[in-house]
C-alpha cells in the first residue's frame, strides 16, 4: 500500500499478484476495497493487479475542486507512469469503465485489452439509471441514516436472489464501513458521468475489448452494455444472465475465468 503525488492530488495503490499487469478502475464511490476477496484471489493468480483509489475516495488524499472523466483517465495515466508502467491490460467498471474508455481512447498504445463491466458509453441511444432507483439512491444518502444508505445501495447494486443471503450483506456491510466516500465527491462523480459521451469514438479503439454486463442490472441496463459491444470494433459480449450491476461480487469466479480468458487471447466456452 503506497500513497503517490498524482497530478497534485495523493493517490493511494497497491500492486499484489504476478504476472502481466492489470489495472482494475473502480466505479462511483468505490474503492480497491470494493473489488471483493474472492474476485481478487482469482485474478492475482495470473496477474500483477494494480488496485487504486480514484481521487478523493478510499485511501486517496480529498479534493475540492470539480473534476470530469478524462481528468480521472489522466490520473490512471499519471499513476502508470509512476510506477514505470508502458502497456497493461485495463479492467473497467460501471464509472470505471468510462474512464476505462477514456484512457484507450487517448492513449492506445497503454491499453492492451480492454474489459469493460457494468458501464455506459454515454450519447443519445445510452440507456440511463431509473429515476426510481435515483431517487430511492438519493433518498437514502440525504437521510443521514449511514444503516439505510448502505442497504438501498446493496439492494440496487446486487440481483434479489443475492441480496436475500444474509452473509453476502455482511460482507458488503463491512467493506461500505471501510472508508465511505464523502457525499460532495459521490456529487461531483455524478457530475463527471453526466458529461461523459464516447460514443461517437469507439470506433476508433483498438484494445481488445470484452464486455462484460449482468442481465439483472438496476443502475445501468445491459441494453448498455449491448450498445457498447456494438459501438466497438471484434468486441465479445458476455451478458450474465439474473445478475446485478456488481457482478464480480455475484460470480468472482466466473467473472475471473472470462476476463482470464480474453486477456490470454483465448474464447470463453
Amino acid at each position: 500500500m503506497t500513497i503517490l503525488d498524482i497530478n497534485g492530488t495523493d493517490l493511494h495503490h497497491e500492486r499484489r499478484g504476478a504476472g502481466e499487469p492489470l489495472l482494475l478502475v473502480q466505479g462511483m464511490s468505490g474503492n480497491s476495497l470494493h473489488w471483493g476477496e474472492r474476485f481478487l484471489g482469482e485474478l492475482e493468480r495470473d496477474f500483477e493487479l494494480i488496485l487504486y483509489d480514484h481521487r478523493g475516495v478510499g485511501r486517496s488524499g480529498r479534493v475540492s475542486e470539480p473534476f470530469t472523466i478524462d481528468d480521472l483517465a489522466a490520473d490512471a495515466i499519471a499513476l502508470l507512469d509512476a510506477l514505470g508502467i508502458e502497456r497493461t491490460h485495463v479492467l473497467g467498471i460501471s464509472m470505471g469503465g468510462m474512464v476505462a474508455q477514456e484512457l484507450a481512447l487517448r492513449h492506445p498504445h497503454r491499453a492492451r485489452t480492454l474489459t469493460l463491466g457494468c458501464t455506459s458509453c454515454g450519447g443519445a441511444e445510452a440507456r440511463l439509471t431509473d429515476q426510481g432507483v435515483i431517487q430511492m439512491l438519493g433518498e437514502a444518502m440525504l437521510s443521514g441514516d449511514r444503516d439505510r444508505a448502505i442497504r438501498t445501495g446493496w439492494e440496487v447494486n446486487v440481483s434479489p436472489g443475492y441480496a436475500a443471503e444474509h452473509s453476502n450483506y455482511e460482507v458488503f456491510v463491512e467493506v461500505a464501513e471501510s472508508y465511505p466516500a464523502p457525499l460532495p465527491v459521490i456529487m461531483g462523480q455524478l457530475q463527471a458521468i453526466a458529461g461523459h459521451d464516447t460514443s461517437g469514438r469507439l470506433g476508433e479503439l483498438q484494445a481488445p475489448t470484452l464486455v462484460i454486463h449482468g442481465t439483472a442490472d438496476q443502475m445501468l441496463s445491459s441494453d448498455n452494455g449491448e450498445l457498447i459491444a456494438r459501438l466497438i470494433p471484434g468486441a465479445r459480449l458476455e451478458l450474465l444472465e439474473g445478475v446485478g450491476h456488481l457482478f464480480f461480487w455475484e460470480q468472482p469466479e466466473r467473472s475471473a475465468r472470462l476476463i482470464r480468458e480474453h486477456l490470454a487471447g483465448t474464447p470463453a466456452p
